[in-house]
């Protein structure tokens, strides 16, 4: 039996009130006419069903997750090290570009445990210690830490302050005894250091930058007490320090000089040879510094992989004697013999995945190699000491849409026939994670749900007439069979076995996992594009994956280098009448990461996944704006703004550039400067008349532009309304039915500016020096409609810009709080129209045509309130027909979603409100806006590295959908003013059925009864 979450004592009540019913009869019962008793039975049983239909109030632990899911990740793996002894689970440690430091289950994949550190707490490097520590080095080499192996509780945190920033490297003794005499050595900031394996206590610190030592590698050998820490000074000389790793002091210091110079790309290929390219990258140069005497020699790379283009690059791997270098096409192994010699003992394809050396065997390595063949991957093992020998040769059947081979790590195992086996940890082009053994795919993660940029929503397609789904999932056996199961559950009567029936029913009759779209608008589906430039499409109902796509335009090619993704956009959503055509979407992306790159465009099925159309490279995209204008096929016009703000149109049609041209003149677009504190408006001026324009090219005309002062204000945040969003009514019924008009317009912009030192992080500015103001500005005009100052206040700003007013969250150092303020405006030219029939029936102002030109009467009412919770994300709730009253959608420091009713941050509430500012539902005035436990919408769960909360409307005017997505994804259904025009998924009409049957039957009872009493009472 489940225990429920939110008990409430009614049995007990329930009994109560029997007991006394039943009193009052046995006192009454003789004396009571036969209508009156027939009454009280009527009562008892109504009293019976109201009892027993309170029970349902009840949430129980089974009920948990009907309406919402949660799913962790870890995001793509940089570092992993195994840890498969004997005792204990087998584990493999992992650290991820997304910060994450996790122990997951080398049987299953799951998450034993993880630590998600801070944005800027990139990890450098972990290993494990001692057989019971995972050491982390991260922040450029700032920070230090153990954490206990089985749990992931932090055992010590050391902080590293070096003096410039440099290469971080982590050394860690590889014995199993901690002691303090055991040291943990990092380098960072330019600093040597030693810490105690025990506490983490710094023991002794050099700093080489003071030597104007630029540090490339630092080298231990094992059982070595002495410590070799390599660098350049300038870019001919060749330092080499000998330092004693018990008291950090220097032993020998060589130098040597090159007079070719060296590059900054190095490479330890063993305990005393070090490998460097020259300043031109032709020329690979070793550097042999054994017993602390340095030989440098170099050799043309011509000479030893023949012709190559390109820039040439060595690869960070470990592989003994060995290491990578990758020029152009392929990677050519080079070995290093012990007389230092080069030679090549392999030439690779480029898009080959080469794993670290791993020791296996006493004096023997292992090397992992994997490669693409068509659907298939080559997954090779080689002997490192003789690379003609090959351990592992498998070939593993792996989907196409996962991409290549980015990394892979090694581990062995002893198989039952005493011979070693080898598994790889693999990471895909699209940052997922797989586990290779025996041939096999062990298990799957696809972590690159972790790296989310961009989401937008599609429609299920319509369920087809004459196939009702639920008639063919459930006979009427099973219909009266799972309601008499929740009959029983209601009434606390179901054994264990019915509590999972039902469970599984509610689950089933739930149809929140069909593929078809509900009445209810609930389910649909999640377009989601990640870092990885792959886009998934993931159901509302339980977040699985129903499509994926790794985009093929926004690979990696000759035309473009470092494609990124950057946006995705719904692109052509078909009307009720169109059902038979599939929508699509537009994903947006450039070639590089500078804004002038040239774009990349995509056109996906929404349904299918497969990719519909591409173009580029072709013109740079600085942003997108979706018209309000559709052709003929319900696709829907756009207009894609460049660098130099010429407008593109899309789709490329006649039929598109005509309903383009009929409707350019009311086209509008701004740009924000935010370096030079710049606002610019724009509009159409005509085709574009460069060498390489089109029809459906179109230059700019400038209209306004806003200035910010450089020296006293900087942009900070922006805000906007959403373009979806639906205004149910523009009049606000005020205390004593007195009327204001809402200043509704989709073309005011939110724009905040702080003082130069406030616009960085808190405590970069004194209260004297720091200031915030908040614009807002029309961008048709540019017209400043309202500025307001907050003295003493800071960075980071976060706003939302809803209907008529804006929310913005920012830092209040006078008073050492975090703070929220409203603005609401409204539109004075229409108070005098506050007849309610003249509203109704529309014979007033609201109906005629308003315009950006005409100069408006606006009051704006403002108010503030402290907050006690940094904030990551602020969104607001949206409804179909925007009648249900808004939340605030608020992503916390923690990681959490809290939803906080609008009515908090309303400028007019007061210390002592009127009766009637009571009635209307005005809160009296705190100075602080409360956080209720139960208003977190994610409950106990986090959403860790949380980054946006995205909210959706459903069909049903009472329900808005809620996605929060980070390292983590989150999805749930709210309610902001309950379901009042639904009921709830599990209500128990059998219930219902069962006490209207017996209520019918009681009252022909008591009837029957009255009758023959009144028939006994005439015979006497």
């Amino acid at each position: 039996m489940p225990t429920p979450i939110i008990s409430l004592p009614l049995s007990l009540s329930l009994r109560t009130q029997i007991r006394q019913f039943s009193a009052s009869q046995e006192i009454e019962g003789a004396r009571s006419p036969p209508q009156a008793m027939a009454a009280r039975v009527l009562s008892f049983y109504l009293l019976l069903f109201l009892s027993i239909a309170q029970l349902g109030v009840s949430l129980y632990e089974d009920q948990v997750g009907l309406m919402d899911w949660h799913q962790r990740y870890i995001g793509k793996v940089k570092h992993a090290v195994f840890h498969t002894q004997r005792s204990g689970r087998k584990r493999v440690m992992v650290s991820t570009e997304q910060n994450v430091i996790a122990s997951l289950d080398l049987r299953h994949g799951d998450i034993f445990w993880r630590r998600v550190l801070g944005a800027n707490d990139s990890v450098d490097g972990i290993e494990l210690a001692f057989g019971k520590y995972v050491i982390s080095l991260s922040s450029a080499g700032g920070t230090l830490r153990a954490w206990n192996l089985p749990d992931g509780q932090m055992v010590w945190e050391t902080s590293l302050q070096g003096s410039k920033p440099s290469k971080a490297f982590l050394l860690v003794p590889t014995n199993l005894k901690v002691d303090k005499d055991n040291l943990v050595l990092a380098f960072g900031g330019g600093c040597l250091v030693a810490v105690s394996s025990i506490d983490g206590e710094m023991l002794w610190k050099k700093d080489f930058a003071a030597e104007s030592l630029e540090v490339q590698q630092v080298v231990q050998s094992p059982g070595s007490d002495v410590i070799y820490v390599l660098g350049f000074v300038g870019s001919t000389q060749f330092d080499i320090y000998q330092i004693n790793g018990k008291n950090g002091e220097v032993i020998h210091h060589e130098t040597s000089n090159y007079a070719g110079g060296f590059s900054r790309n190095t490479l330890i290929v063993s305990d005393d040879v070090l490998v460097a390219l020259d300043v031109t990258g032709s020329i690979l140069i070793t550097v042999n510094f054994q017993g602390g005497k340095v030989r440098i020699d170099d050799k043309p790379i011509s000479d030893l992989v023949g012709y190559y283009s390109g820039q040439v690059e060595l690869l960070a791997l470990r592989l003994g004697r060995m290491f990578a270098l990758k020029a152009h096409q392929h990677i050519a192994l080079i070995s290093v013999t012990n007389e230092g010699k080069l030679e090549v003992a392999e030439k690779v394809n480029s898009a080959a995945a080469i794993s670290d050396a791993l020791p296996f065997s006493e004096g023997q390595l292992a090397v992992a190699r994997v490669h693409h063949e068509d659907n298939k991957v080559q997954l090779t093992v080689k002997l490192g000491n003789d690379w003609s020998t090959n351990l592992l040769d498998e070939t593993v059947k792996i989907d196409g849409q996962r991409g290549l081979v980015q990394k892979v790590f090694i581990n062995n195992y002893i198989r039952t026939d005493r011979s070693h086996g080898f598994r790889a940890l693999v990471v895909m082009e699209d940052h997922s994670l797989l586990l290779v053994q025996q041939g096999e795919i062990v298990w799957t993660r696809e972590d690159g749900l972790a790296s989310v940029l961009d989401v937008t929503t599609t429609e299920l397609p319509v369920e087809k007439d004459g196939v009702s789904v639920s008639k063919v999932e459930q006979n009427l056996f099973d219909w009266l069979k799972g309601h008499v199961l929740k009959l029983k559950g209601t009434l606390m009567l179901a054994t264990p076995d019915d509590m999972v029936a039902i469970q599984a029913m509610r689950l089933k009759s739930s149809e929140k996992s069909k593929m078809t779209r509900d009445h209810n608008g609930f389910r649909k589906l999640l377009i989601v594009l990640t870092q990885a430039r792959k886009l998934y499409a993931l159901h509302t109902g339980d977040g699985r994956i129903i499509w994926s796509l790794l985009i093929g335009s926004l690979r990696k090619s000759d035309a473009c280098g470092h494609p990124v993704g950057l946006r995705v956009y719904p692109w052509q959503v078909p009307h009720h009448h169109a059902m038979d055509e599939n929508p699509s979407v537009l994903v947006v992306g450039r070639c590089q990461l500078s804004q002038d790159a040239p774009g990349i465009l995509s056109f996906v099925d929404a349904y299918t996944g497969s990719e519909i159309e591409s173009s580029g490279p072709v013109h740079d995209v600085l942003q997108v704006i979706p018209l309000p204008f559709t052709d003929s096929t319900e696709q829907r016009l756009h207009l894609l703004i460049d660098t130099k703000q010429r407008g593109h149109l899309y789709p490329r049609s006649r039929e598109a550039l005509g309903i383009f041209q009929q409707k350019s003149s009311n086209i509008y677009w701004y740009s924000i400067e935010t370096g030079n504190g710049i606002i610019r408006g724009y509009a159409i001026k005509g085709s574009c008349i460069h060498e390489d324009s089109d029809d459906f090219c179109f230059e700019p005309r400038d209209l306004w532009s806003v200035v910010f002062p450089g020296e006293s204000e900087k942009i900070i945040s922006m805000a906007t309304p959403k373009l979806n969003e639906v205004v149910h009514t523009q009049a606000k019924v005020m205390v004593e039915q007195d009327l204001m008009y809402k200043y509704i317009s989709k073309n005011l912009l939110f724009v905040a500016t702080a003082s130069p030192k406030a616009s960085h992080g808190i405590g970069s500015a004194t209260p004297e020096e720091a200031s915030l103001v908040v614009y807002l500005i029309d961008t048709v005009t540019g017209r400043v409609f309202y500025r307001m100052t907050h003295q003493g206040c800071q960075a980071p700003v976060h706003a939302v810009f809803s209907e008529n007013w804006v929310i913005y969250h920012y830092f209040n150092l006078r008073a050492h709080r975090y703070e929220m303020s409203v603005i609401e405006i409204y539109d004075q030219s229409r108070a005098d129209n506050k007849d309610v029939l003249k509203l109704v029936v529309g014979k007033h102002n609201l109906t005629v045509p308003t315009s950006s030109y005409s100069r408006p009467e606006i009051v704006a009412k403002s108010q503030s309130y402290f907050f006690t919770h940094s904030v990551k994300a602020i969104t607001v709730t949206l409804t179909a027909k925007g009648i249900t009253s808004k939340q605030m959608l608020i992503g916390t420091i923690g990681d959490q979603v809290l939803a906080l009713d609008k009515r908090y941050l309303d400028p007019r509430r007061s210390l002592n409100p009127s009766q009637a500012e009571k009635e209307e539902g005005v809160i009296p005035l705190t100075d602080s806006l409360p956080v209720i436990p139960q208003s977190y919408l994610t409950h106990a769960l986090k959403v860790e590295g949380l980054r946006d909360v995205i909210t959706v409307p459903a069909k049903l005017e009472s329900t808005t959908l809620v996605f929060a997505y980070g390292v983590d994804l989150f999805f749930t259904r709210l309610a902001p003013s309950r379901t009042y025009d639904s009921l709830t998924e599990d209500f128990s009409y059998a219930l219902l059925l069962l006490t209207i049957v017996a209520l019918v039957a009681a009252i022909v009872v008591t009837w029957i009864w009255s009758e023959r009493k009144e028939l006994q009472e005439k015979w006497r």
